[in-house]
C-alpha cells in the first residue's frame, strides 16, 4: 500500500466521522455499501489485502428557506482528496433546467479548492447556503433576456460494460431511467453486456449512478466521450431514443442464460451510428474493415 493511498484513504474516513456527527440521525447519510467503512479500516490495518471499493452515499439535506430536501449524490475516488470528488445535488423540487444550474454552481465551487483539501463538508454548506435561490427562481430561468449569456453545458456519451444483462427486472430499470431522463443510446442484452448513454453530463451520471445502485458490482464505464456545447446537444447525438438492442446469440452452450451475443451483428450496429472505433476499446479487438 502506497503512503499517499493510506493518507487519503485515512482522510476520507476522517470526513465520514464528521459527517456522520453532523447527520446522526438513522437515513440521513445513506452508505451505497454498509460495510465499506469496515473494509478500508480492515485495508490499513492490513487484515485485507483487496483494495476496497469506492466510498459511495447519499446524504439528505433539509433546506429552511424554503422547505425542501435536496439529496446529495458523493463518490470519493480512491485517491481523493487528491483528485477530484464526485458530486451530484438532486430534488423533486427542481426542474431539470434548474437542477443542472444546480450542479454547475456547486461543481464550480468545488473546483476552487486545492488538492489535498477535503471538500464535502464544505460542499453542504454551499447547497444550504445558496440553493435556495434555484428553487425561488426557477421560474425567471425560462424569462427571454437579451443581456443573458449562452449557458455552455458538457454533452456526455459513457460506454459501459457488464458481464452480462439477462434480469428481466434489471433491464426494465435500465430502460427506464434511460426515458426518464433526458438521455439517449441502447442497452445490449445477453452476455456481455453493453449500454451507450449520450446526453448532458448530470443527465448521463445520474443514469449512471441509479443503474449501479445498489449492488450492481459487475460493470464498469470503459470508455467516456465529452464536448462542450452552447446548444441542446441534438447535432451531438449518435441515437434518437433510448432502446433496449436485442441481437442473435452466438452459440450454444446448453444452459438457458450462458450464451454469447453475435459481436459481429452488434460491430456492424457501431458503424451505422459511427462508433466503430469503440468495438476494440470495449473487447481488446480491432475491427475488420468489410471494405479491405
Amino acid at each position: 500500500m502506497s503512503t499517499s493511498m493510506k493518507e487519503c484513504l485515512q482522510l476520507q474516513l476522517l470526513e465520514m466521522e464528521m459527517l456522520f456527527s453532523m447527520f446522526p440521525n438513522q437515513g440521513e447519510v445513506k452508505l451505497e455499501d454498509v460495510n465499506v467503512l469496515t473494509n478500508i479500516k480492515r485495508y490499513l490495518e492490513g487484515t485485507r489485502e483487496a483494495l476496497p471499493p469506492k466510498i459511495e452515499f447519499v446524504i439528505t439535506l433539509q433546506i429552511e428557506e424554503p422547505k425542501v430536501k435536496i439529496d446529495l449524490q458523493v463518490t470519493m475516488p480512491h485517491s481523493y482528496p487528491y483528485a477530484a470528488l464526485q458530486l451530484f445535488g438532486r430534488s423533486s423540487e427542481l426542474d431539470r433546467q434548474q437542477q443542472l444550474l444546480l450542479n454547475k454552481g456547486l461543481t464550480s465551487y468545488i473546483g476552487t479548492f486545492d488538492p489535498g483539501e477535503l471538500c464535502v463538508c464544505a460542499a453542504i454548506q454551499w447547497l444550504q447556503d445558496n440553493s435556495a435561490s434555484y428553487f425561488l427562481n426557477r421560474k425567471l430561468v425560462f424569462e427571454p433576456s437579451t443581456q443573458a449569456k449562452p449557458v455552455k453545458n458538457t454533452f456526455l456519451r459513457m460506454w459501459i460494460y457488464s458481464h452480462h444483462i439477462y434480469q428481466q427486472d434489471l433491464r426494465k430499470k435500465i430502460l427506464d431511467v434511460g426515458k426518464r431522463l433526458d438521455v439517449t443510446g441502447f442497452c445490449m442484452t445477453g452476455k456481455p453486456g453493453i449500454i451507450c448513454v449520450e446526453g448532458f453530463k448530470e443527465h448521463c451520471e445520474e443514469f449512471w449512478h441509479t443503474i449501479r445502485y445498489p449492488n450492481w458490482k459487475h460493470i464498469s464505464c470503459k470508455h467516456a466521450e465529452s464536448v462542450e456545447t452552447e446548444g441542446n446537444g441534438e447535432d451531438l447525438r449518435l441515437f434518437h431514443s433510448f432502446e433496449e438492442l436485442l441481437l442473435e446469440a452466438h452459440g450454444d452452450y446448453g444452459l438457458r442464460n450462458d450464451y454469447h451475443m453475435n459481436l459481429g451483428q452488434f460491430l456492424e450496429f457501431l458503424k451505422k451510428h459511427k462508433s466503430e472505433h469503440v468495438f476494440q476499446i470495449l473487447f481488446g479487438i480491432e475491427s475488420k474493415s468489410s471494405d479491405a
